[in-house]
């Protein structure tokens, strides 16, 4: 029968998967825009927010330069969309800009832009799931005050549905990623019908005053006044994310691969443009009011609105402007954008385990993120990341305000060093391509990536500005805390590997001369015997039996009991004046070693296999001190020779079924053996 454990597994996550099967984990276009989109499409739905409410610093007259914004944003999205189409041809493999970065700038470029991403990812995560708690808190009251515990709830039914694979996350997450960009979409169109009939109605925030909250003096062309336009841009720049989560994945999509992923890559972008561009004129038409402070900033009769007023989303204020006649239509567009801010952290979990398996196999983390789990998922990476992101929204109590400030810096870092990898790749193409059209083709793609470096790097120097003393110091901090400790990380593998690694000259001398047995003996019994047994079946240079005479008299009835018996392996009785077992046995292996050097110790240390926790208390006590004191003794092996009690019976298949990665290393199914009582 399968333990509890074992079938709680199985339902969350789901039976496992052969290796062979992982083609069929792969995804086609349908599947792959809502699990890769997700987090560029749900930055419509704040990104607008953004823009307008830090306009509304400046009042309301800063309103008609939201356009523009949105304008400039839609300029950067399709140059970055148009240069990421060419860098998933350029390099499928899934690495994206981190791969992009370290073939063509270095590998510390590559670790800066891996740093940066696997940031963002975890922002990404955090932002998006706290943002949902509080969409979910406006509309269920009992939910205010217990934001981060349900954006950790939230977390971990993601992970959950992440850990059965990509293809079933994937199906599972389109329908309500189709649902909201349906819903907008049909919002948007319902607008505009009505804005072209003249019958569209004035949101209800437009019967407010909205005044600066500061006062700029000069207006808008100011130092002051530029500061904040450009603020207000890199606010809006957060519809630019996930877009580079496509390049990370182009792996999972079905072949053609990267032509699959350039396409993708194109929807996404028209998409997001065009909803974002939509909101931003429907809210201008509507005349919505936005601020940063509508408790002061928005004002009836003159008057405050007071903390009693609850400031909707530009969406929700739009939906139910739009649908004032039809409120059905109202809760679907709120609902299918609570949802969609969530699962916009589906894209960081799909993202972020591919990025963190390819820095494992590089050496730049821990190899166990390099493996595949039961369902052919990255299945440490993505435990990983949920465990991470919940550090996030605990730590800042799933504030949004506070945790956005921390977004986009890593985003706009990898856009700007892909950029300048991509134009290094070309020119070093077109040092040896021969070929006319193939080498204007270069050229033309060298032209947009110059123009993608040119308006990412200035949108990164303006997050930079207008962000860092806001919190996004607390990003790049990260980032490099995260860096550091890659090349930490790659340079121990590389000592490791320098020092396991057999020198050429000493290969013909790799192998002992011999190897010498010592049995460790308490009692004399059935797991002595087996010990034994073993120990003789490998036919060791040398063989010999060591007990440690704790107590005089014991160890003479032991050694009389041995002569009786006639054992063929000689007993050496150790002097153990302060009755300690481990210090006589180490310097008894330590000699063997000096006179010896060519050859190898092996200890054979009898244990009891026990079938309840408390028995371990019980048993094995001073053969664990032993095993732990004789693993730090160069040239010595241990080899644990286990003997199963009675209590142990059936234990057996459930350990086995319960081994992780049995699929991923390609073993057969669980072979059962019987015990036998004799050696």
């Amino acid at each position: 029968m399968p333990s509890v454990t074992d079938a709680v597994k199985r339902v969350l996550v789901g039976r496992p998967f052969r290796s062979e099967k992982l083609s069929e984990t792969l995804l086609p276009k349908r599947i792959a825009l809502p699990v890769f989109a997700s987090d560029a499409l749900s930055s419509v739905a704040y990104a607008p927010d953004e823009i307008l409410l830090t306009l509304s610093i400046a009042g309301i007259a800063a309103y008609t330069l939201s356009p523009w914004i949105a304008l400039a944003v839609v300029v950067v999205m399709f140059t970055v969309v148009a240069s990421y189409r060419q860098n998933v041809h350029a390099y499928p493999s899934g690495g994206g800009d981190y791969e992009v970065a370290t073939v063509n700038l270095g590998p510390n470029a590559g670790l800066t832009v891996g740093s940066a991403l696997l940031v963002d990812y975890v922002l990404t995560v955090a932002v998006s799931v706290s943002s949902g708690a509080h969409y979910a808190a406006t509309a269920i009251p009992v939910l205010r005050g217990h934001e981060a515990v349900l954006g950790v709830g939230v977390v971990l039914l993601l992970m959950a549905a992440n850990l059965r694979g990509l293809r079933e996350s994937g199906a599972a997450f389109a329908i309500p990623v189709y649902v909201f960009m349906l819903s907008v979409f049909g919002m948007a169109a319902w607008g505009f019908v009505r804005l072209l009939a003249g019958d569209l109605p004035r949101a209800a925030s437009a019967q407010y005053e909205l005044t600066a909250e500061h006062d700029i003096s000069g207006g808008l062309t100011t130092v002051a006044g530029v500061f904040l336009l450009l603020r207000a841009f890199s606010s809006g720049a957060a519809a630019l994310t996930g877009v580079e989560a496509i390049s990370n994945g182009v792996p999972a999509f079905r072949k053609p691969k990267s032509r699959n992923a350039a396409t993708t890559l194109l929807l996404l972008g028209t998409l997001s443009v065009t909803m974002l561009v939509s909101i931003i004129a429907l809210a201008n038409a509507t005349h919505v009011r936005f601020a940063e402070d509508p408790a002061t900033q928005l004002l009836r009769d003159g008057v405050p609105v007071g903390d009693s007023y609850v400031q909707g989303p530009v969406i929700g204020q739009l939906a139910a402007t739009i649908f004032d006649h039809f409120p059905v239509a109202f809760y679907v567009v709120t609902a299918a954008t609570g949802v969609i801010l969530v699962l916009a952290a589906n894209t960081a979990f799909n993202g972020f385990p591919v990025l963190a398996s390819i820095l494992a196999r590089d050496g730049f983390l821990p190899k166990q993120l390099h493996t595949r789990g039961d369902r052919l998922a990255f299945s440490n990476g993505i435990i990983a990341l949920a465990l991470v992101a919940i550090a996030f929204i605990v730590a800042f109590d799933a504030e949004v305000t506070r945790l956005i400030q921390l977004y986009v810096i890593g985003v706009f870092v990898s856009f700007t060093m892909s950029q300048t990898g991509m134009i290094r790749h070309w020119n070093r193409n077109l040092r040896t391509v021969q070929d006319p059209a193939r080498r204007a083709q270069m050229r033309r793609s060298r032209v947009i990536n110059c123009i993608g470096l040119a308006l990412t790097g200035l949108v990164l120097v303006i997050v930079l500005l207008t962000k860092f003393t806001q919190g996004a110091w607390i990003a790049i901090l990260a980032m490099l805390f995260v860096f550091v400790n890659m090349k930490l990380i790659r340079r121990h593998y590389a000592n490791v590997a320098r020092e396991i690694e057999i020198p050429a000259e000493r290969q013909a001398k790799a192998l002992p001369t011999g190897v010498r047995g010592i049995v460790l003996v308490s009692k004399i019994h059935k797991p002595t015997i087996r010990a034994l047994a073993y120990a003789r079946a490998a036919r060791l240079t040398d063989l010999q039996a060591v007990t440690v005479a704790v107590d005089p008299e014991e160890a003479a009835a032991l050694q009389r009991r041995w002569e009786e018996m006639d054992l063929p392996v000689p007993l050496t009785v150790l002097d153990s004046p302060y009755r300690d077992v481990t210090k006589p046995v180490l310097e008894f292996v330590r000699s063997m070693r000096q006179r010896h050097p060519r050859d190898l110790v092996t200890v054979y240390v009898p244990e009891y296999v026990v079938g309840h926790w408390w028995e371990t208390f019980l048993h094995n006590q001073s053969a664990l001190r032993l095993r732990a004191r004789l693993r730090y003794q160069p040239g010595v092996m241990v080899a644990s020779v286990p003997w199963q009690l009675s209590s142990s019976a059936g234990l057996e298949d459930r350990v086995e079924r319960a081994a992780p990665g049995t699929v991923r290393r390609g073993q057969p199914g669980p072979v059962r053996t019987d015990h036998q009582e004799n050696p």
